[in-house]
């Protein structure tokens, strides 16, 4: 799902119908009190946990800041979360368990996100998490059994045991020391020949970047895997940045090789 920036200003708070799915319009409520880990100790305010558990998109207004924890804990039918640019830090366990989280589009001024803020989301497949984040707590995104596609910026700090549990440190196939783990995180598409990996999984794609790989390395490039068996088309089409489309890059690459030809 996709918006349009002028589209934030037509937003109020709220719970409504959009594009089809019951939608969850947040201004930054405090949902949840109590003891924000254990979900039976703590309780709902506003909404009831059967209405939570109705919520399929979640999108962010400009002007939050802060998603405080346990704030979407246990939303289980969630499927697509937006969150504005204002937003900064995501709290400890704010989206804990919504097992059917499948995308997330994160605020590119995101400098924070907290222990267990992403555990047990279970079909999320990829993250890209923005340069401006300089910390991601312990266990962020544990048991997030399908996660492989996730960029991190280089100067990141990373937590114990961040993708513990994920599609993509099975593929190490090994025990290996945190700090080890973390360095790997950060440096899978660091090499000179998966530089067209790089550019797709950055956090702003950039087509004359891209198309200047592929013009140097050829069309092969973009279907070339790294070692955890990825294509630069895949970071491509899980990057919710950018709309930069395979056809169009091959497009451009062959018109440019006719121009040189002639």
């Amino acid at each position: 799902m996709r918006i349009q920036t002028e589209e934030w200003r037509r937003f109020i708070p709220g719970i409504r119908m959009y594009r089809g799915k019951k939608t969850f319009f947040y201004n930054g409520e405090i949902l949840w009190e109590g003891d924000l880990f254990w979900y039976h100790r703590g309780h709902t305010l506003i909404y009831d946990k059967e209405e939570r558990k109705s919520w399929e998109v979640v999108i962010v207004l400009p002007g939050v800041e802060v998603i405080p924890e346990s704030t979407f804990f246990e939303c289980r039918k969630l499927k697509t979360i937006i969150l504005s640019d204002t937003v900064r830090r995501i709290e400890d366990s704010a989206f804990n368990c919504c097992m059917k989280l499948e995308s997330i589009k994160l605020s590119r001024n995101l400098e924070f996100i907290g222990r267990l803020a992403f555990r047990w989301c279970e079909f999320l497949t990829s993250i890209f998490i923005p340069p401006s984040c300089s910390e991601i707590g312990d266990e962020a995104f544990l048991y997030c059994t399908r996660l492989l596609i996730i960029h991190v910026p280089l100067q990141t700090r990373l937590g114990n045991c961040v993708i513990f549990g994920t599609a993509l440190i099975q593929t190490i196939n090994q025990l290996v020391d945190n700090d080890i783990l973390n360095n790997w995180i950060r440096n899978i598409n660091r090499a000179e020949e998966y530089a067209l990996h790089r550019a797709c999984s950055s956090f702003n794609p950039l087509e004359e970047i891209i198309h200047a790989i592929v013009k140097r390395q050829g069309l092969q490039s973009l279907k070339k895997r790294n070692f955890i068996r990825l294509t630069p088309m895949q970071y491509l089409e899980a990057n919710p940045y950018t709309d930069i489309e395979e056809k169009k890059i091959m497009k451009r690459y062959i018109l440019d090789m006719m121009g040189e030809i002639v």
